[in-house]
C-alpha cells in the first residue's frame, strides 16, 4: 500500500463590519454586504420622492398642463412673489403718499385698485402662456436634476460598500485545514483488487456459455 497524501484547504471568514456616513449604512459579513439609506437623510428623501413621483413628472413632460406637478408649483410661486412685491409697491409708492397729502378720494382709490388688479391679472396671464410654452423644457430639466440626484445616492452607496468590504477583509480570519487522501499507488492497488475479485465471475459466465 502507498502512503497517504495530505491536502490543505484554506478558509477565509470576513469580519462583521458596519460602515456609516450621514447618508448610508453598510453592513458586511461573510454572507455579503447590505446597504440602506439613513432614514430622513437628504439622499433617502430624494430616493423616496423620485420613486413616488417619477411617473407624474414624466406625464407632465408628455402632457403639459397647468395642473401638472411642475407647472402648478412654478405658477403658485410666481403668483405669491408677484402679489407680495406688487402689493407692497402699490401701497408704499401710491396709496401712502396720496393718503398723507389727503389727495385720496374713494372713487380714485377704487380706480387705482382696479387698475392694480388688472395689471396683476395681465402679468399672470402672460406668465401662464410662457409657462405652457416652456412646460416640456421645465419638466425635462426637473427630471434631469432629480435623476442626477437620485443616481448620486447610489454612487454614495457604492463607495460606502467598497469601504465596508475593505474593512471587513482587513478583519478577516484565515484558517488552514489538512485532509488525508489516497495516493496514486493506493488507487492502482484498489482497482487491481476489484478486478481480481471479479475474475471468477467472468470465468463462470464463459463456462456456462460453453455448456449451452
Amino acid at each position: 500500500m502507498g502512503s497517504s497524501s495530505k491536502k490543505s484547504t484554506q478558509t477565509t471568514v470576513y469580519g462583521s463590519t458596519k460602515t456609516a456616513n450621514p447618508y448610508v449604512v453598510s453592513k458586511t459579513n461573510n454572507k455579503g454586504t447590505i446597504s440602506d439609506f439613513v432614514g430622513g437623510s437628504a439622499l433617502d428623501t430624494i430616493n423616496n420622492f423620485v420613486n413616488s413621483n417619477i411617473g407624474n413628472i414624466l406625464n407632465d413632460y408628455l402632457n403639459p398642463s397647468l395642473n401638472s406637478t411642475t407647472n402648478k408649483s412654478l405658477l403658485n410661486s410666481y403668483i405669491n412673489n408677484l402679489n407680495s412685491s406688487a402689493n407692497a409697491s402699490f401701497e408704499n409708492n401710491i396709496i401712502n403718499p396720496l393718503s398723507e397729502r389727503r389727495m385720496l378720494r374713494s372713487s380714485s382709490l377704487q380706480n387705482m385698485v382696479n387698475n392694480h388688479n388688472n395689471n396683476l391679472n395681465s402679468n399672470i396671464s402672460g406668465y401662464i402662456s410662457e409657462l405652457l410654452a416652456d412646460s416640456q423644457q421645465n419638466s425635462a430639466s426637473m427630471l434631469n436634476n432629480l435623476l442626477n440626484a437620485y443616481m448620486k445616492g447610489f454612487d454614495v452607496i457604492k463607495e460606502n460598500q467598497a469601504q465596508s468590504l475593505k474593512t471587513s477583509q482587513g478583519n478577516a480570519t484565515v484558517s488552514n485545514r489538512e485532509t488525508s487522501g489516497a495516493s496514486a499507488l493506493d488507487y492502482v492497488n484498489t482497482v487491481s483488487s476489484l478486478l481480481k475479485n471479479a475474475a471468477p465471475y467472468f470465468g463462470k459466465k464463459n463456462k456456462d456459455n460453453e455448456k449451452k
